[in-house]
């Protein structure tokens, strides 16, 4: 009886040590999540101080700038005081980069309001077969967006007879396209080959801080990649592209888009859609911090804009966290 009694305690006692090294191990994942997160958001204002000063000296968006440098992975405590650095954030590392969100073609040019671009569809059909893709599915994305957008009741008219509304009904409506991994809603859309296209594509905002009106989102030449601009320009190939983009990187980038017209061979080109830009309104921060068994991924898109006393200002569009 007392040999079971015993082995009753401990039984009991056992179950009580490993309940407590559960809750104490559960209540440390959560203080590494939050000093993770706040780590990730300290990258992220540090991120948007660098693009507010970046404005106050440039009037121009190169890759040769220090916004473009990335962050190696870094441990904090080398910004940490010893005696006030703890465990975690002496284990705890940081790395990330800012890139130029408008160096990538903004599918939300496609459909504005309800209205295909053709234009537009023309860039991104480009793109697709520059990628070895089906230039047919450009189409089928802009028919895709249109159908997601409702137009508003003033404009919800018969083109042909302007007395009939046309009837949408809300709940009929598709999801709206926002994300590069909504075009798999399109039809011919794999995985595979978004993973061909991440780099070239995005869903940008139409209407930013500053200017209400919808208006197409222009791609940035000292920042695109060949594809873009080969895709962007009529008569630009892939391969007078790659040497138009070397050139840029190791001998000067553009001015202007009046520069960047004149740098194009021949003459026969044309730039299809919306504007060409050397200046940049939307960047991509990427981040990722690892402490002890904690890792996490952060992306955001950030918006700069000029203030009217001529002070960049920056807003946060959206955040991801992986």
């Amino acid at each position: 009886m007392a040999l079971l009694l015993t082995t009753l305690a401990i039984t009991i006692v056992a179950s009580l040590f490993w309940q407590q090294q559960v809750q104490v191990r559960s209540i440390e994942n959560q203080r590494l999540q939050l000093q993770k997160q706040w780590i990730l958001r300290g990258a992220l204002d540090w991120a948007a101080l660098i693009l507010r000063e970046d404005a106050k000296y440039s009037g121009v968006d190169t890759l040769d700038e220090p916004w473009a440098v990335p962050l190696a992975e870094t441990r904090l405590d080398q910004y940490v005081e010893k005696d006030h650095a703890d465990t975690d954030i002496a284990d705890a590392t940081l790395s990330g980069s800012i890139s130029d969100a408008q160096a990538r073609y903004n599918l939300a040019n496609l459909c504005i309001k309800g209205i295909i671009d053709t234009q537009e569809v023309a860039v991104f059909a480009k793109l697709l077969a520059i990628v070895h893709l089906n230039p047919t599915l450009a189409q089928a994305t802009a028919d895709e967006m249109a159908a997601t957008q409702k137009l508003p009741p003033d404009d919800a008219q018969n083109p042909q007879n302007p007395d009939t509304k046309l009837a949408q009904p809300a709940d009929a409506l598709p999801m709206e396209l926002t994300q590069v991994e909504d075009l798999l809603a399109v039809p011919g859309f794999t995985s595979e080959m978004l993973a061909k296209l991440k780099d070239f594509i995005i869903f940008l905002p139409l209407v930013t801080s500053v200017n209400p009106n919808l208006q197409p989102t222009p791609v940035n030449v000292n920042t695109a990649p060949a594809e873009v601009l080969a895709a962007k320009v009529k008569g630009l190939s892939l391969e007078d592209a790659r040497r138009l983009v070397e050139n840029r990187n190791k001998i000067a980038t553009f001015k202007n888009p009046a520069d960047f017209s004149d740098h194009l061979p021949g003459t026969t080109h044309e730039i299809l859609g919306s504007e060409i830009s050397v200046m940049t309104k939307f960047f991509l921060v990427n981040g990722k911090v690892r402490m002890n068994r904690v890792e996490s991924e952060m992306q955001a898109l950030i918006e700069r804009n000029e203030q009217r006393n001529e002070q960049a200002a920056t807003y946060l569009v959206w955040i991801r966290e992986y």
